[in-house]
């Protein structure tokens, strides 16, 4: 099946596009690893001087949310990243899931996960910011119009 896709797509387009999201992949599971190994060591209340006093206790556990939210934050990457390279090997990788045109290389470099081209990305966040203006001044309009 990967025959067809390089075939399909271009075998220097196909190569590039999977050695870049290969490369982010092993750089993000590490990232994941490293930080998990970081948690772990760091953990358990105890400092060299003794155990954390309870505002030491509190800081250390926002610092350990903190740390949970990067390490979920790089999995989900790491699972978009996985299903890129799916879409790559079925030969939908690379193309806007809006238009088909091509997803420019710098882009996909950028965002190896990127399922949009930029026109397309930037419309849809326009669209999105458009339907929360409305929704804002709707709400806005329904406590003006209580407190009349």
């Amino acid at each position: 099946m990967a025959v067809a896709t390089t075939d399909s797509m271009g075998g220097k387009r196909y190569a590039k596009l999977k050695l870049i999201l290969e490369e982010r992949r092993r750089d993000m599971l590490a990232e994941v690893h490293n930080r998990m190994r970081d948690v772990r060591t760091e953990g358990g209340g105890v400092t060299m001087q003794g155990v954390l006093d309870s505002a030491e206790s509190s800081e250390a556990d926002i610092q350990d949310e903190i740390e949970f939210a990067l390490i979920q934050m790089k999995t989900e990457t790491l699972s978009k990243i996985d299903e890129a390279l799916q879409r790559l090997e079925t030969g939908a990788y690379g193309n806007c899931f809006e238009c088909g045109n091509e997803i420019t290389e710098r882009r996909l470099r950028a965002l190896p996960f990127a399922v949009r081209c930029m026109a397309c990305e930037e419309a849809r966040e326009q669209a999105t910011r458009g339907r929360m203006t409305e929704e804002r001044h709707g709400s806005a309009g329904l406590f003006l119009n209580s407190s009349s």
